[in-house]
């Protein structure tokens, strides 16, 4: 079975939502992730200069900074970490869900974030339930 002939995983509409608020909240621009549909992308090509330069980012970030981010987008899904045989990389690919989106974003849908979009990503982040209340 090729990757072709796959069906798309459905996904909860809040799911969708929130990983697209999460994204566009984030420095990080479109080509970052159609890059990551076919390869994974090291922390070091995103964060600084770099990042500018292979336009992952307007502006160059902070490699810290950057990483945490990119942990946001783990955690909501689009995002996975490379392994390798030693363990965990500093490189990053997309998950299913993450390539739905991006699929989605190149058809147009990339949009700036608005200020709701802002605040419901900020209180997602930061000011998390217990599994049990959600």
């Amino acid at each position: 079975m090729n990757f072709a002939s796959m069906q798309s995983i459905s996904y909860p509409r809040r799911t969708i939502e929130r990983a697209e608020r999460a994204v566009r909240c984030t420095p990080f621009l479109l080509p970052l992730f159609d890059t990551m549909r076919y390869q994974s992308v090291d922390l070091r090509s995103i964060a600084g200069s770099a990042g500018v330069a292979n336009r992952y980012t307007r502006r160059p970030i902070a490699e810290l900074a950057a990483e945490v981010d990119l942990l946001w987008l783990i955690e909501v899904g689009l995002l996975r970490r490379e392994v390798d045989g030693q363990g965990l990389t500093d490189s990053f690919r997309l998950t299913p869900l993450g390539r739905q989106l991006v699929e989605k974003w190149q058809h147009g849908g990339w949009t700036k974030p608005s200020l709701i979009d802002r605040l419901l990503n900020l209180l997602n982040r930061w000011v998390r339930l217990p599994s049990w209340l959600q």
